[in-house]
């Protein structure tokens, strides 16, 4: 085979052209002097770029595998995963004043914090990254880039709204489908813990093991599903105007993934690149150089302590505006169904009971003449058993979601899930949920 113009030409000359505008943003972070507004969504996009080249095409030519380019190649990753890390606490920052979200203040100051450590290990790698280009003898580039070629994306100036997209049109089925799964991601994510900051001596201990890049992931992935469901098909126009309610619903789990995304990308760093999982003498000694650029303890930190602490704290404190919502749009209505023949409402059929409804998230009252229950409780549900059979009522009313009223109608159908001497039986298929 012929070789292309492509082809033909070098390894030395490739790395020069993709090393080329990487080394100008290097020379340009140097210049900065670690000035904050330096540093926006612009740089952290070009850098994004051609560090994601660069990695790619040494990754090609087998640097991981080489002594004299694999230090290049993990510098290379090193300032694409803090830019990206970068780019999205940029974005929170930016987007801060339109989200709307209550008692801010401690967050915002925080997400400084943690955009001023990005900042400064991106000033602690750009000399390092151009003394290890010169080793390898890969041409500095002439200059680095001028400041104007780097506008922040934000200015004073706002188009105007006109393109009206008010409730009058929303679908309530969509609200209520976000507003549940933004209460189940909620849920689950508290399997995490989280309730408040580790000491930095121990977070070492919970990363991996407990908090991992691939854990992240997958809330991330949740949490964009939603972001990318509400504004598909409740509000296109995004959330500076219309329904309060639903704007700040979306700024919830907006900041949410935008945190996660964060996370993920400083997790992955420092799970690859910092963690110690090898046992080669090169691997160990790059891993050594690296830690002094970035100190691992304060990654952590700023990963844990400030982006999982607050992606919790607005998980958890957007319960009540996502109930408030859901139980605004759910369809409602009534059923009449038996009790659990022999036993009653205690602890097996109470707790499946309250899983449905919990499930659902929406509001769900057991009715009994004028006391009503709240049926997503099992302590509830239980005390209004001790009424029933005081009573000796043979029916109870449930009023509420209609979606969680179908599956309390069904578990009503195999008598609340146990036979007469209170063994287990099996769930009808749309109840597997419950095990």
């Amino acid at each position: 085979m012929e070789d292309t113009p492509e082809h033909s030409i070098s390894f030395r000359e490739k790395v020069r052209i993709f090393s080329h505008d990487y080394l100008r943003c290097c020379e340009y972070i140097i210049a900065s002097n670690g000035d904050r507004s330096f540093f926006n969504k612009n740089l952290y996009s070009k850098l994004i770029g051609t560090t994601q080249l660069m990695e790619d095409f040494l990754d090609f030519h087998g640097a991981k595998n080489n002594n004299d380019w694999y230090y290049y190649r993990e510098l290379t990753a090193t300032t694409r995963h803090l830019s990206l890390g970068a780019y999205s606490q940029k974005h929170i920052t930016n987007r801060l004043v339109y989200y709307d979200l209550p008692d801010s203040e401690a967050f915002e100051i925080q997400g400084e914090r943690t955009l001023d450590f990005l900042n400064a290990c991106l000033c602690k790698l750009a000399p390092a990254i151009i003394a290890e280009a010169a080793r390898l003898d890969i041409p500095a580039p002439a200059k680095g880039f001028d400041p104007t070629k780097f506008p922040s994306i934000t200015s004073t100036d706002l188009l105007d709204y006109d393109i009206d997209d008010e409730n009058k049109d929303l679908q309530k089925k969509h609200i209520v489908k976000i507003a549940s799964e933004f209460l189940s991601i909620a849920q689950n994510f508290d399997q995490l813990g989280f309730y408040e900051p580790y000491p930095v001596d121990a977070l070492a201990a919970i990363v991996p093991t407990k908090v991992n890049e691939v854990e992240i992931r997958r809330f991330e992935m949740l949490v964009h599903n939603l972001q990318s469901s509400f504004d598909s098909y409740v509000i296109q126009g995004g959330y500076r105007f219309g329904n309060r309610k639903l704007k700040q619903l979306r700024s919830y789990f907006s900041v949410v993934f935008h945190l996660l995304q964060m996370i993920g990308r400083l997790l992955h760093f420092y799970e690859r690149h910092q963690h110690r999982t090898s046992f080669k003498n090169i691997y160990q000694q790059v891993q050594e150089r690296l830690s002094k650029l970035v100190v691992p303890e304060d990654l952590l930190d700023r990963t844990i302590n400030y982006g999982l602490f607050y992606a919790c704290h607005f998980l958890t404190t957007g319960k009540q505006l996502a109930r408030e919502i859901l139980n605004e749009n759910i369809e409602r209505g009534t059923i009449t169904v038996g009790i659990p023949v022999k036993l009653g409402f205690h602890s097996r059929p109470s707790l499946l009971v309250a899983k449905i409804v919990q499930h659902f998230g929406g509001q769900v009252e057991l009715c009994i003449g004028e006391d009503r229950f709240d049926a997503s409780s099992v302590l509830d549900i239980q005390w209004a058993g001790g009424k029933i059979n005081k009573e000796n009522i043979k029916e109870v009313v449930f009023e509420g979601d209609v979606r969680a009223l179908q599956d309390i109608e069904s578990l009503a159908g195999v008598n609340y899930g146990e036979d007469t001497m209170g063994k287990g039986v099996p769930l009808p298929k749309e109840l597997l949920y419950l095990r």
